[in-house]
């Protein structure tokens, strides 16, 4: 299937999304992590059809200072996105901060939203611990310094130890993330993690007084169990805060599953046709 490269504008900067023709029904919209971009979905656009934005601050996206890149704030991102593509109702497929940034839009629009596929997410739920990376992120100063000190070869590093594949992530495919992974993205990267301090207690857990959004639309989760960051029980965790969620361990695959199992993409795909 071909999948189309677009460019539209909000407030005159530009916003990059990819674009396959749409099976028959409800379109589905890919929602990407970081530090990557809709570059993630192309396989997925061809197999299923739908919809992948580069959010604001990733990618090829606008990436101005004035933009606001906290969770709520690229959760009206997705919003104006779907306005502006005319998609009243989606299915969601999402991944790592794409998940957090999905599940916010299912909670205050889940009429919106007919089917949720969520691929491991961050800790945004009481209890678990914030990986070090993330916490050091979270810290004035530190986290400016800690991101103004990357460079291609400790990207290249941290890719590939979230996957298990030794060839899940070529030099070339670094090269394009690390091409992306500009000062706009990092700027973009340190103020979503540090707005989720709102819903985050200081060590880095989830504020129990604000629970984890949910939704009744039928979910998938699907957790690459060797994910150097996320450990598997969040699965769980996520699964119930979505009533009647289908949890699967992916024992061989890590933080981007795709990366490391062939079936993946059909599992997916499956799902969103049943």
């Amino acid at each position: 299937m071909r999948v189309d490269e677009l460019t539209i504008n909000l407030d005159e900067s530009p916003v990059f999304y990819r674009r396959a023709p749409d099976a028959p029904g409800v379109p589905t919209l890919y929602l990407h992590g970081i530090p990557t971009s809709s570059d993630d979905w192309v396989e997925f656009l061809a197999r299923t059809g739908g919809i992948a934005p580069d959010l604001i601050g990733f990618g090829r996206s606008a990436k101005g200072g004035h933009l606001d890149y906290s969770l709520d704030g690229l959760t009206g991102f997705v919003e104006w996105f779907l306005a502006e593509m005319h998609l009243d109702v989606v299915k969601l497929v999402a991944h790592d901060w794409g998940a957090a940034i999905g599940l916010e839009l299912a909670a205050r629009h889940p009429e919106r939203v007919e089917r949720v596929v969520l691929c491991n997410a961050p800790p945004l739920i009481d209890g678990f611990p914030w990986p070090r990376l993330l916490r050091l992120w979270r810290a004035p100063l530190i986290g400016e310094g800690l991101m103004g000190s990357f460079t291609r070869g400790m990207l290249a590093r941290e890719l590939r130890r979230g996957s298990v594949r030794e060839d899940a992530w070529p030099d070339a495919r670094v090269a394009e993330v690390w091409e992306q992974f500009d000062q706009g993205t990092q700027r973009a990267i340190l103020r979503l993690v540090r707005s989720a301090g709102a819903r985050g207690a200081p060590a880095g857990t989830h504020d129990p007084n604000t629970p984890a959004p949910s939704t009744h639309a039928p979910a998938l989760i699907l957790w690459g169990e060797r994910d150097p960051w996320y450990p598997p029980a969040l699965a769980d965790a996520y699964a119930a805060h979505l009533p009647g969620a289908r949890v699967e361990r992916l024992s061989d695959a890590g933080h981007w599953p795709w990366l490391d199992r062939d079936d993946f993409i059909e599992r997916v795909a499956t799902f969103l046709e049943e």
